[in-house]
């Protein structure tokens, strides 16, 4: 019968199962993540030779003039060392890590999920899933906001692969793209994409592309040359955040 329980459970009938339950599931970049991961021992006793916790998101991916959709992994976590989990056992492990500064917020269509599985020999690995959400930091938050108030209003934000020159650690990086609805950029730009790189100290590199809105007879092939868009690079630091809407506001204007 033994032998018999251990087929059943290399193929995930009657094994051990996973649970992870965290302490918050709303958490900015940069915030410690708590939690514990239960493990509850099934029909037969196994050796487990690890926990692992991976943080992970979705990006577009452009090939052949296409884009679609696939998984990355932000981070991973090791939980446990090699243990055995008996029949019908509960075993119970805490953990804590912090969330990487460069994790996307939650923000449009990007998701955030922890995924937390079991590392077991000859057998199916059990695995559970957690999504959470992630909020902007004061100083994040701080620059979208001021973009909003100078006019614009948020249309979309996605996850998109990096070109080169612009991955740090991994390999997309997170879009938000706005368009001007009001105020005195209303007319003269098309849109403004945005990217948001925090670092450890908490400074926010922005990557900025002003598309103008070009008018008259070479309006067609500035346009087809991207000469109507200005990329812009500047930083943000939390000492900052009182006067990013009027250091926004220059950029802006300068360049469009």
């Amino acid at each position: 019968m033994s032998i018999f329980n251990k087929m059943l459970a290399s193929v995930g009938i009657g094994a051990s199962k996973v649970d992870t339950r965290l302490e918050q599931d709303t958490l900015t970049p940069g915030e410690t993540v708590k939690g514990v991961v239960v493990i509850t021992g099934g029909s037969t006793e196994q050796n487990i030779d690890s926990i692992y916790l991976s943080l992970n998101t979705t990006y577009l991916k452009e090939s052949d003039d296409k884009k679609y959709s696939v998984k990355a992994c932000i981070d991973r976590f090791k939980v446990a060392d090699p243990f055995t989990v008996k029949s019908g056992e509960k075993k119970e492990f805490p953990f804590s890590f912090r969330l990487p500064f460069d994790t996307p917020v939650t923000i449009g269509r990007t998701k955030i999920w922890l995924s937390t599985g079991l590392d077991i020999k000859n057998a199916i690995d059990p695995t559970d899933t957690d999504y959470i959400r992630v909020a902007p930091n004061p100083t994040m938050s701080a620059i979208l906001s001021a973009i909003e108030e100078l006019g614009f209003r948020l249309r979309e934000a996605d996850c998109e692969q990096a070109p080169y020159k612009m991955r740090v650690r991994l390999p997309f990086v997170q879009e938000f793209e706005f368009v001007p609805v009001g105020g005195q950029f209303k007319g003269r730009l098309d849109e403004l994409e945005v990217v948001l790189l925090p670092n450890s100290q908490g400074d926010i590199e922005v990557l900025m592309q002003v598309d103008r809105r070009v008018r008259g007879l070479g309006s067609f092939l500035s346009e087809a040359l991207s000469m109507d868009e200005s990329n812009v690079r500047f930083v943000v630091s939390p000492s900052e955040v009182p006067y990013v809407r009027q250091k926004i506001k220059s950029i802006i204007e300068r360049y469009s």
